[in-house]
Parts: structure tokens; C-alpha cells; sequence
């Protein structure tokens, strides 16, 4: 009888579960806050990239144990340290920027702050940026709108003037008319809402883009490599209204090609959301840069000229 207890205690106590009281349930709500917190804040920042290569490190550090490769974790183990300077050297600014926001936020307002996801932008804000951009291309208004898909555009946002409107028609004409203080710079929507105006965007750098493009089409084509946003532009010069993304510039767009392309950015934002829940992944193009006409001549010629 003796033995049947001690192998049912040495081999069966795992299975006996300890109830949490309270105080548990309280401090794994807590904690489960505080990580679902820390984990959006990662995904509104550049170090979202930064965390999934820290999994990926994770999980290929857990295969170097499981088959003994001792050469492979001793370096893990001695560039541990150093890895986590690194990280903090280079992502100080991210840091800093996170912890300033949740100094500046009332905590109620901070815990309900809602985290749904609605889409990139509506048609409602679809009809204003068409609308938009008829007039600013009819008054040869020059103008640089940048639409937040996936990937966060903080950085880029916070070298702007806050906004945080709806956007609407006589808004987006009023930041980019002649003279005005914020006409300055580009204006990034995130989410039906005009977030930061006179923001500076990074230039594209690639060589084959058309010598008569000016800083306007650069920085719009510039932001469209370094994330997946779409960027409307409307030329100062010629009035002609253009959109950069993935690194591609369409150009002489009327209003009906303006619109398509917002159109299938919300269609591709949708696709890609049903197949993260369906476990498919979708395949993704190949990123390149051309210059597009409405007129089929003239998108032979840009290519030409790109060689």
C-alpha cells in the first residue's frame, strides 16, 4: 500500500491543480494588462521589428539546447549582455517616446483607450481624399498625404504638429493652402483621423526614379519603402496627382484611379487581416519602382528612362 502511495505521489502530483485565490486572479489580470499594453506599444513603434526578431532568437536558442549545440550557446550566452545595451542604444528614442506618453495620460483614459481595429480608412474618408484632390490638383495646390496602413509611422508623426481630426474636405484644404503655417511637409492620417501635419518624411534614394520628380514625389516614394503606407500626392507644378506604394510611383491619376487605389489598399489591408485568422499567409509582391502613366506610351517611356 505504501508503494501505491508513493508512486501515485511521485508520478500523479502534477495532476492536481491549485485553485487560485483572490489576491492570484488580481495579480494575473494585472500582469496580463501591463503585457497587452506593452506588446500594442510595440506594435505602434519600430520595435515591433525588434520583438519578433528577439522570438526568433528565443525559439533558435531553444533549438540549440534541445540538441546540445554547447559552441552555439556559449556565444548566445556571451552576446546576451551585450545585446541588451544594444538594443537599448538603439532604440532609445522608442523608449523614451513611451514612457513620455504614459506620463502625459490619465490613467483611466489610458486603460479604456480602445485598440479595435477599423480598417485603414473608411469610404467616407475615401470621398474626402477624392474630393481633396481634385480641388488641390484644380488650384495647383501642392499637397503630401500620408495614409497609415500596418506597419507605425510614430516616428514620423511625432516630427509633425499634432492635428488629431476627422478628416474631411475643407480640412485638408485649409493645412495645405498657400501661406498657412502647417502647409509645410506632409499630413499622416492613421485611422480616419488626421493625426500630425508638417511632418518630415524620408527621402527615396534610388537612382532610377524620374530627374523630374521633385522633394515632394521623393519623400512620397521615400516613406512608401521604408513602411506600407500609401502616399497621395499632387504636384505643385502641374497639378498632376500621383500615389507612392511599396516603393512604386502611379502618376497623372484622375479621380476614379485616385480612388481605386484607396479602394484596393483597404481590400489588401481586409485580405491580409481574414487570412491572419484563417492561418493562411498571403503572398506578398515583389517590391519595385516604376513610374506609371495613364497613357500606355508614356509608362514605356519611364521605363526607359529608369534604364
Amino acid at each position: 500500500m505504501d508503494k501505491i502511495s508513493t508512486f501515485i505521489s511521485t508520478y500523479f502530483d502534477w495532476f492536481y491543480i491549485t485553485v487560485p485565490g483572490t489576491v492570484d486572479i488580481i495579480e494575473i489580470l494585472i500582469l496580463s494588462f501591463f503585457i497587452y499594453r506593452i506588446m500594442l506599444w510595440f506594435k505602434q513603434s519600430r520595435a515591433w521589428t525588434l520583438l519578433k526578431g528577439i522570438v526568433m532568437i528565443v525559439l533558435f536558442t531553444a533549438i540549440a539546447a534541445m540538441f546540445q549545440f554547447n559552441t552555439i550557446l556559449y556565444l548566445l550566452k556571451n552576446a546576451f549582455s551585450v545585446g541588451i545595451i544594444a538594443v537599448v542604444i538603439l532604440f532609445q528614442p522608442e523608449f523614451r517616446r513611451g514612457l513620455e506618453q504614459l506620463g502625459r495620460k490619465k490613467l483611466i483614459n489610458y486603460i479604456i483607450r480602445d485598440g479595435e481595429d477599423d480598417g485603414v480608412i473608411s469610404e467616407k474618408t475615401i470621398y474626402e481624399l477624392v474630393k481633396t484632390a481634385q480641388v488641390l490638383s484644380a488650384n495647383r495646390t501642392g499637397a503630401l498625404i500620408v495614409i497609415e496602413n500596418e506597419v507605425a509611422l510614430g516616428e514620423y508623426i511625432d516630427t509633425g504638429i499634432p492635428i488629431d481630426a476627422v478628416v474631411t474636405n475643407q480640412l485638408l484644404l485649409n493645412i495645405f493652402e498657400h501661406n498657412t503655417p502647417l502647409h509645410d511637409g506632409a499630413v499622416i492620417i492613421r485611422k480616419n483621423r488626421v493625426v500630425s501635419a508638417t511632418c518630415y518624411l524620408p527621402l527615396s534614394a534610388n537612382d532610377s526614379i524620374n530627374k523630374e520628380l521633385g522633394t515632394r514625389h521623393r519623400a512620397g516614394i521615400g516613406i512608401s519603402e521604408v513602411s506600407d503606407s500609401m502616399t497621395l500626392i499632387v504636384s505643385e507644378e502641374t497639378g498632376s496627382i500621383s500615389i507612392a506604394q511599396g516603393g512604386e510611383l502611379f502618376r497623372n491619376l484622375d479621380s476614379e484611379g485616385v480612388r481605386s487605389h484607396l479602394q484596393t489598399l483597404c481590400k489588401e489591408y481586409n485580405g491580409r487581416k481574414s487570412h491572419r485568422s484563417s492561418g493562411v499567409r498571403p503572398v506578398k509582391r515583389r517590391k519595385r519602382v516604376v513610374v506609371e502613366n495613364k497613357n500606355k506610351a508614356s509608362r514605356k517611356e519611364a521605363d526607359e528612362n529608369e534604364k
